[in-house]
Order: C-alpha cells, then sequence, then structure tokens
C-alpha cells in the first residue's frame, strides 16, 4: 500500500472512529439524577415509575442528559429551552399547572426566565418481560 493509500485510510478511520464517538455520546446520554443532581431529585421510585422533582434557578442550566417517557407537571410559569444532541433547539413556554405528555428524549434545558422553574417528572419504565406461562402437561387418554 502506497503513502497516499495509507494517508486515505487512517484518514477515513479517524472520520469513522469520530463519528462512532460522537453517536455513542447520544445514545449513551445519562440520568438526569445521576450527571446533575444539583436539578434532579428523586422523590419516589419503585419498579414501575420513578418521580424526580427538578428545580432550576433563574438563567439556570443543565447537561445533556436522558429522559424516558413521562408526564410533567409544571409547578410555576415556566419558560425555557431545550437542546437536542444534534444542535436543534425547542422554545417551551408552561403556565403553572399545565400537565404534559413528553415522549422519550435526549436534551440540555436552560431556564430562560428570571424566575424559578420547577416540575414534577413521572418517568415511566419499562414493564418487565413476563415470566413465561407453565405449560400444562397433556392430560393421557380417558381409561376404557
Amino acid at each position: 500500500m502506497n503513502n497516499s493509500a495509507r494517508i486515505a485510510v487512517v484518514g477515513g478511520l479517524a472520520i469513522l472512529g469520530t463519528a462512532a464517538l460522537l453517536a455513542g455520546g447520544v445514545a449513551m446520554a445519562q440520568d438526569a439524577a445521576k450527571v446533575d443532581p444539583k436539578h434532579y431529585k428523586v422523590e419516589f421510585e419503585n419498579d414501575q415509575v420513578r418521580v424526580l422533582r427538578i428545580s432550576y434557578g433563574p438563567h439556570a442550566k443543565s447537561v445533556m442528559h436522558s429522559h424516558p417517557a413521562s408526564v410533567v407537571v409544571f409547578l410555576n410559569d415556566t419558560h425555557a429551552k431545550f437542546t437536542m444532541p444534534d444542535g436543534k433547539t425547542q422554545d417551551v413556554k408552561a403556565k403553572a399547572g399545565q400537565v404534559q405528555w413528553v415522549d422519550a428524549t435526549v436534551h440540555n434545558p436552560e431556564n430562560l426566565s428570571g424566575r424559578k422553574f420547577e416540575v414534577i417528572e413521572v418517568e415511566f419504565k419499562p414493564k418487565p418481560a413476563a415470566a413465561p406461562k407453565p405449560v400444562a402437561a397433556p392430560k393421557p387418554p380417558a381409561a376404557k
């Protein structure tokens, strides 16, 4: 293999490696309560749900993290920006008491207001696989 071909192969591998790392970072987004305990507090958890109290001070920002499908309850009027892993943003305005379904997501939230941002989030856990039902042994034929 000549030097030009080697350089092309090494360059291609470097690009693929970088792409894999970036994609892996998105796929491996972290649990909000673990990577940002300053803003995320687990209030309740069992095998079906986890309830988070989310609280940001004025203009506070988090880090990229993930949530499973959930329901959020806004505790106060809110204006926030959510940045997705691809750089796209979503501007969210909500009123105190508003309840909203949220699909599983990866994002980095930022409180855009000069007031506290508080939310209760009920995250739904996947249902555990059902145990296989026992199969009854076949009944022997009736005696004659």
